[in-house]
């Protein structure tokens, strides 16, 4: 049995660190607060900006000229899986839930007898990865130093994949990240960037709205592809950044309770063992009167 002295030094011990996750919570509901609206209005641009790219790539004649962000390298045979996790730790299990997804669809990427290439951003995905897949990690990007999520952290990603398709060293490009549902939910997603599935563009084809643009279809994809790749990636970081905050506050909460818990099972402990000791000095006074 502990002593009364470890007893009393472990509960001032759980205390500092109740504190400390409770402290944790606040912040990550202050932050939580701001990431969720970001998330949220970053929605409807991402895909509006989506569907406009659908509803020109279903009125494209000529496949065979259409963009290469578009319609892919006519080969399925190389896939680059980007993973976007967090570079901060204790958020309970929003990195591994994120991980738990892309690991799915690594193994049937692999299973088919095609080659992974993998991009991780964020440290904490690298980390996990990198014991398993190490050899398939071809970068790993860190955001660490960014106060806050933004554009241009999105754009450096964007700009990365872009070059290593033009230099044909993927076919097939998917983004791995969590979507914002409520502090407690958070969704893990795949999606293909690059080429846009057929299924999506022929959905898109069968809608009642059709549009004239100026100038040609080829032309305006031609821009607006490599802007959607950076908007899709930035509208994957801010859901991110949300689930983060939200599981992390979860995640506080619980360590906070759980603390709470501990410290009143501790607290039992040692006024039992005060008592026995008590209970056992006086005893051995009564027994001592006793023998005199």
């Amino acid at each position: 049995m502990a002593s009364l002295d470890d007893l009393k030094k472990r509960i001032s011990s759980v205390k500092s660190t109740q504190k400390i996750t409770k402290a944790m919570k606040m912040v990550a509901a202050a932050k939580l607060r701001r990431a969720q609206e970001s998330a949220e209005k970053g929605r409807p641009y991402s895909e509006k900006m989506n569907n406009i790219i659908l509803n020109l790539a279903s009125g494209i004649s000529d496949k065979d000229n259409a963009p290469k962000l578009l319609v892919g390298s006519g080969e399925n045979k190389i896939h680059l899986c980007i993973v976007l996790t967090s570079d901060r730790g204790l958020c309970g299990g929003f990195n591994s839930n994120i991980i738990k997804k892309a690991k799915s669809y690594f193994q049937k990427i692999l299973n088919e007898g095609k080659i992974l290439k993998i991009i991780t951003v964020g440290s904490k995905g690298y980390d996990q990865l990198k014991r398993v897949y190490k050899d398939n990690i071809v970068e790993k990007i860190s955001f660490k130093e960014s106060k806050n999520t933004n554009y241009f952290d999105a754009d450096k990603v964007g700009k990365i994949i872009i070059d290593k398709f033009e230099k044909k060293e993927f076919d097939v490009c998917a983004i791995f990240y969590n979507k914002f549902k409520n502090v407690i939910t958070q969704i893990p997603q795949e999606q293909q960037i690059i080429p846009l599935k057929p299924s999506e563009i022929k959905k898109e084809s069968s809608l009642e709205d059709n549009y004239e643009f100026e100038p040609e279809e080829d032309e305006i994809l031609s821009n607006l592809l490599p802007k959607n790749i950076s908007t899709q990636i930035f509208k994957a970081m801010l859901e991110n950044s949300a689930s983060e905050q939200g599981s992390r506050m979860s995640a506080m909460d619980n360590a906070t309770r759980n603390a709470g818990e501990m410290v009143d099972k501790l607290t039992i402990e040692y006024n039992r063992s005060r008592q026995a000791a008590i209970t056992k000095e006086l005893i051995e006074i009564i027994s001592g009167a006793e023998s005199l």
